[in-house]
């Protein structure tokens, strides 16, 4: 399980949004983000963020009201 600061940083992913624009809204660098995702790709066995995103819609993580 991802921790809270990685649920934010995926649901950003998922929307859609660019690394920039994630480090951008989470007052962070782009190479944290690029760090975290790599470590939620690892946690979750993920080939590339499309996976990580994928993962994020069926599992409840970002949901259309969002």
């Amino acid at each position: 399980m991802p921790s809270e600061r990685e649920t934010d940083l995926v649901r950003l992913l998922a929307r859609g949004l660019t690394n920039a624009e994630i480090a951008t809204e989470l007052s962070i660098s782009v190479g944290t983000v690029k760090t975290r995702l790599g470590d939620v790709q690892n946690k979750r066995s993920a080939r590339n963020r499309v996976e990580i995103a994928a993962w994020a819609w069926e599992s409840g993580l970002v949901d259309g009201r969002q």
